[in-house]
């Protein structure tokens, strides 16, 4: 069966190139949590994207790629949300959402609230892209910065409120 799933995902009569999109911050988790999904992912036969290789390239198109894949796991930690990449990659993938896009949050060491009020390190994070609008001399742009600022947010009080898995930190525990 996870072969069929693979090859469905693949097969040129589908609109898919992947079974599932990964989203997360680097530092925070690969070489170990986002490493062991994937491998996870794959051995069970789901055809997996992540943008680990393509770090220093980000030559490919996120948009296009969310698209061709059947769903999204966003890894949200504790500084996901100091990333304007991965805010963009998670405002697309909730505008899918709206076509059918699966989307899967996993809160990796983070709680749902913090996403969801934007505290804690969530609210660092914003303070910092604040800070950079502040220093934007051109009108228009701090109008479009401002604009980008809303839609993260947005899209993450979205996000904290789906279903998902909540991973927490082991002093929580």
């Amino acid at each position: 069966m996870s072969a069929t799933k693979s090859q469905e995902a693949s097969s040129p009569a589908s609109p898919f190139r992947y079974d599932v999109f990964l989203s997360f911050k680097g530092p925070d988790t690969s070489n170990s949590f986002i490493d062991h999904l994937f491998a996870a992912l794959n051995h069970a036969g789901f055809h997996t994207f992540r943008d680990a290789d393509l770090l220093e390239v980000r030559d490919y198109d996120p948009e296009k790629v969310i698209r061709e894949s059947r769903m999204s796991i966003i890894v949200l930690s504790n500084n996901y949300a100091r990333s304007a990449w991965c805010l963009e990659e998670l405002v697309m993938i909730l505008k899918l959402r709206t076509f059918g896009h699966i989307v899967v949050p996993i809160f990796y060491y983070v709680n749902r609230s913090e996403v969801r009020k934007q505290i804690g390190s969530f609210e660092e994070a914003f303070m910092i892209h604040e800070e950079r609008i502040e220093f934007e001399t051109d009108e228009l742009v701090k109008e479009k910065l401002k604009d980008m600022l809303r839609k993260w947010r947005a899209a993450l009080k979205e996000v904290a409120n789906l279903a998902g898995m909540v991973i927490p930190n082991q002093a929580d525990g």
